[in-house]
């Protein structure tokens, strides 16, 4: 049975961009703040190191400034090492005439050929590969013992669920046969129903990967779900992998809104992050404990360190080092780190980027299916 010392993992940081523009125009995807004090990238990042992957590397192409400055070593998540460890793989411009020159990609194919090298060279018999759009804990190293012993040439992670019309257009959809073979898949699909939905996981031996890649490159392919999982289906071995646990997926301003204030439930908490021994690590900004004033009152909200509550504030997931003034009243809201909410606001239904300021008697309401954004670093 193989050890996770024989797999290296892969995160791709940009893939999805363009799913959550509002959060991704100065940012990866990977980088985009979650449930008050996390990026996305921690949740596949740490479900890699806590099932013993020890060489990781993240494919970022373009606006990883706030990527690198999260990561930064990866002394976080124990992957500040000489050998194997932490690595940011950034674009390497045109690999063999692969990749556009804007830096943007059009596909997974396309990104790992730009990273080629790097694969060739891990001292690792499988790949793991993971994107950032996926909030989960799930245990790798079960997955990885499952394609073995499947036999399986590729592994993909799904998830069961029942999803309204539209909402499968972002989405993978495998139908699996009662050994969860994959024998046909739907990509982005206008219907709706209980599906089997990708979670943009997948185990594949290095090799085959590498056999993959370069045969998509000369015949300039670069989407591994349809050119590889849809169009190979009937000819590979392609496993589907079941997870039961609790996950959700980020592929609109409304569900990224949502996930945040699914943390509220404590059922989705412990799925989250009471996991046996797989704890989500994230970087650690050092910041006082928050604070709370004479008349603050805070019920069912997240409240990350560093934050001055003077007001009211329900049912809000709250960053480090907000700060919401006398008389505010802040309900349903996720206010990003160091955001100021001024004296005698009202704000329901608002999520506030990076560095926000609210002035003093303003007035902001959204509802639960069309919740205001306001950008980073603006002032309302």
């Amino acid at each position: 049975m193989a050890g996770m010392a024989d797999a290296v993992g892969l995160i791709f940081a940009n893939m999805h961009d363009l799913t959550v523009t509002d959060l991704t125009k100065t940012r990866t995807m990977g980088s985009v703040p979650f449930g008050a004090r996390y990026r996305l990238i921690d949740f596949p990042l740490s479900n890699m190191v806590n099932s013993g992957v020890s060489a990781v590397g993240v494919i970022a192409r373009s606006n990883y400034q706030s990527l690198l400055d999260h990561l930064g070593s990866g002394g976080e998540w124990d992957l500040s090492r000489k050998t194997g460890g932490l690595r940011l793989l950034p674009p390497y411009g045109r690999a063999a005439d692969f990749a556009p020159v804007s830096g943007l990609i059009r596909g997974r194919l396309e990104a790992l050929s730009g990273v080629i090298q790097y694969i060739r060279n891990a001292p690792s018999d499988y790949v793991i590969m993971s994107d950032c759009d996926v909030i989960a804990n799930i245990d790798l190293k079960a997955v990885l013992e499952y394609h073995v012993e499947k036999g399986a040439d590729i592994t993909v992670v799904y998830g069961r669920g029942k999803y309204a019309e539209g909402e499968l257009r972002t989405k993978t959809v495998l139908n699996v046969n009662q050994d969860d073979l994959v024998y046909d898949v739907l990509i982005r699909p206008e219907t709706g129903g209980e599906v089997n939905a990708s979670m943009n996981m997948f185990v594949i031996e290095k090799e085959f990967l590498l056999e993959v890649i370069e045969e998509c490159a000369s015949r300039n392919l670069y989407s591994f779900e349809i050119d590889v999982i849809q169009h190979r289906c009937k000819e590979l071995k392609i496993y589907g992998y079941k997870y039961d646990g609790y996950y959700s997926q980020i592929d609109s301003i409304i569900t990224y809104f949502d996930s945040n204030m699914a943390l509220m439930d404590l059922a989705v908490r412990n799925g989250l992050f009471s996991g046996d021994g797989r704890p989500v690590y994230t970087k650690v900004r050092d910041e006082a404990p928050a604070k709370y004033g004479l008349e603050a009152c805070v019920t069912n909200s997240l409240v990350a360190d560093g934050c001055i509550i003077d007001g009211y504030a329900e049912n809000c997931v709250l960053f480090r080092g907000v700060k919401v003034g006398k008389g505010a009243v802040v309900k349903n809201c996720v206010l990003m780190q160091d955001s100021v909410v001024g004296e005698k606001c009202e704000m329901n239904y608002v999520i506030s980027d990076k560095d926000v300021k609210v002035g003093s008697y303003r007035s902001l309401f959204g509802t639960k299916d069309y919740p205001v954004f306001v950008g980073k670093g603006a002032s309302v």
